[in-house]
């Protein structure tokens, strides 16, 4: 069988080309990739050709948050059949390893993870139309949800993740800075998890809108009414919780100024460097935690796309089949138009 796959040959150098699929090995099942959604990381390999000091230094196919429908099962697969739709967990761990062992999977030493360029071969990613997948990294999802809403699942986990380093969230007021597909998810985790108030920030309008529906209980366009912020600074500070998902050095400070102290603030979004204003952190004894990927909140959030508890349609802003890949890439990075861009291999 062949398959079309969007390959990454260096900056902005993408190329849609066409390869041969293999029957499934004996633990693998074959997967027809439904939908694929277009992550901060693959925008960073395209347009930078690498994150910092990961750099894209062999061709790539990217893509890790995907959803398809089996076409094949190995022979040694027992609880998947084909036919049946599934979010693939784009993490593979070792389960050897010293992390593992303790059961720190998202530090995996040996690490494997689609589409990504940190290991030499790098991990080809989930853009295309057919995949050979471990049948471990297979979630069932329902007959009844989309395709889309599946591919959801990967970012959904990383916020899922991301709560779990913030505690019990009940009664809580929380900040989320960035209003991105992260930041509008971390809305949701913190709504599911019983957060009083909600306040999210960001630049750009269409995306405060999408945090809206995602459940923020207020916005704030730092842009235009930055000044609205000082509020929540008097008396030490006013959120228990910030999820800082924008990593932008003014939006660092702006969470540490309106925590109160021995407040919590998750750093979710990833930079290079930023500055840390360390007497306000220090004088406020807040938590600092960073969060990084996920283990088992992956289950966890296919379990809430199945039920409804977590609706993610909101985020997904617009859909290219994936002969448009670059377009859709391109249109990712318009945050006046755009949270969460998809791609589509029902062609």
């Amino acid at each position: 069988m062949q398959t079309r796959v969007c390959r990454l040959y260096g900056q902005n150098d993408l190329r849609i080309e066409t390869e041969t699929v293999a029957a499934p090995a004996k633990d693998e099942v074959l997967v027809r990739v439904g939908a694929g959604g277009v992550c901060g990381s693959d925008m960073h390999y395209y347009f930078d050709g690498g994150i910092g000091l990961i750099r894209v230094r062999e061709p790539i196919i990217l893509g890790h948050e995907a959803s398809g429908t089996i076409v094949e099962t190995g022979s040694n697969v027992s609880g998947l059949s084909a036919g049946q739709k599934i979010a693939i967990n784009p993490s593979q761990p070792c389960g050897t390893c010293k992390y593992c062992a303790e059961e720190l999977y998202q530090h995996c030493l040996n690490m494997r993870f689609f589409g990504s360029a940190m290991p030499m071969p790098h991990m080809q990613g989930l853009f295309r139309d057919l995949i050979n997948v471990p049948a471990s990294q297979c979630v069932p999802i329902n007959d009844d949800v989309a395709l889309n809403d599946a591919a959801c699942a990967e970012p959904l986990a990383v916020c899922l993740h991301a709560a779990s380093h913030a505690g019990d969230l009940r009664g809580k007021k929380v900040l989320v800075t960035g209003a991105g597909p992260i930041g509008s998810l971390c809305v949701a985790a913190a709504k599911r998890g019983g957060a009083s108030e909600i306040v999210v920030t960001d630049l750009k309008d269409f995306a405060l809108d999408i945090a809206r529906q995602m459940g923020a209980s207020k916005t704030i366009n730092v842009a235009q009414n930055g000044e609205m912020l000082k509020q929540y600074e008097a008396d030490k500070g006013y959120f228990d919780v910030c999820f800082e998902c924008s990593a932008a050095p003014a939006a660092l400070g702006s969470a540490i100024s309106t925590l109160r102290p021995q407040g919590i603030l998750v750093q979710v979004g990833v930079a290079g460097e930023l500055p840390v204003s360390f007497n306000a952190l220090v004088a406020k004894e807040i938590t600092l935690t960073g969060s990084f990927r996920f283990h088992h909140e992956f289950a966890e959030a296919v379990d809430l796309i199945n039920s409804g508890a977590i609706n993610v349609k909101p985020i997904i802003t617009e859909t290219f089949d994936v002969a448009d890949a670059q377009k859709a890439i391109e249109t990712a990075c318009n945050r006046d138009k755009s949270v969460k861009v998809q791609l589509s291999f029902a062609s």
